[in-house]
């Protein structure tokens, strides 16, 4: 007769027979407890309230659940990693750590944090269950922050390009518009294109949350999978032309002060919903060409 923790347990994973740790292991786990809470927080406090680390908690939440779904199936693989490996990996993520948190340069201290984490999954699982691993563990990266001179060196051209295309566009169409270095001049208003184009801030959390429905859906499929991935960079620059269309017509329309206040946070979400949404369609269309690369099976 099953009792009610085997009713309880996914069908076709046998739930992992915890070993007991050693000190060592403890020490180890507590230390990592003791490093990620502080930084944590901080990460939360300056990075998750922006539009740009807006998806933190989300991607937290959820690849925390990825972990928690599939850590069972490979839990089986489990051994100890090299000692070798850990005792020259550690000091080098703990020092960079340090020089960040006391420098407060949160991008560095973060990544130097996730270092840390995965030296230490290592170190207790083995190289084995983290290569069966690799996309929740390539996911959880996207809580935190990137360096914002990477993302400006990334985004700043397709800036220039979006709003000059969207000028293109709506000079063609007949409105009173033009462009000079970093403005966009409709009507009598002027626009700064780093305030149109801020939408590309955006690009890692569409990133992170396409990531996650493509690897839910199409896990099996990875062909398919794999190029479904190649279309969210032109997503993310569809749609953020199309939020660029929108607040230069909300300034033209209602005034410069319209388009900075609710107008611009609401031209933000329709970005990310048409982001969402294309990623969607472009999905359902592609069923054929889905089918044939899992060769009938998804």
């Amino acid at each position: 007769m099953s009792t009610a923790a085997e009713l309880d347990r996914p069908r076709g994973r046998p739930a992992p027979r915890l070993p007991s740790l050693s000190l060592s292991a403890w020490l180890l786990l507590i230390g990592c407890v003791a490093l990620a809470i502080p930084t944590m927080l901080t990460v939360a406090r300056f990075s998750w309230s922006t539009e740009q680390g807006g998806h933190g908690p989300l991607v937290l939440a959820t690849g925390l659940w990825l972990l928690w779904r599939e850590v069972p199936g490979v839990w089986p693989l489990r051994r100890p990693g090299s000692g070798v490996v850990v005792a020259l990996l550690l000091p080098v993520c703990l020092l960079l750590y340090l020089v960040a948190h006391i420098t407060g340069i949160i991008e560095i201290e973060g990544f130097a944090l996730y270092g840390a984490l995965l030296v230490a999954a290592y170190a207790l699982l083995g190289g084995a269950v983290l290569r069966e691993l690799w996309f929740p563990i390539v996911y959880l990266g996207f809580v935190f922050p990137p360096p914002d001179q990477v993302v400006a060196v990334i985004t700043q051209p397709l800036k220039i390009a979006i709003s000059e295309q969207a000028v293109n566009l709506l000079y063609a169409l007949g409105y009173p518009i033009g462009s000079s270095g970093v403005t966009i001049q409709i009507a009598q208003y002027d626009l700064l294109v780093a305030a149109a184009c801020a939408g590309l801030n955006s690009i890692i959390s569409l990133t992170a949350i396409c990531l996650f429905y493509i690897y839910v859906r199409h896990q099996a499929n990875w062909r398919y999978a794999a190029l479904l991935m190649l279309t969210i960079v032109p997503i993310a620059i569809f749609a953020n032309f199309i939020r660029v269309i929108l607040l230069i017509l909300i300034t033209y329309y209602f005034g410069d002060a319209a388009a900075q206040g609710f107008a611009h946070d609401f031209a933000g979400l329709v970005m990310f919903l048409v982001s969402v949404l294309t990623i969607f369609a472009i999905d359902a269309l592609a069923t054929p060409l889905r089918r044939a690369l899992g060769n009938g099976h998804d």
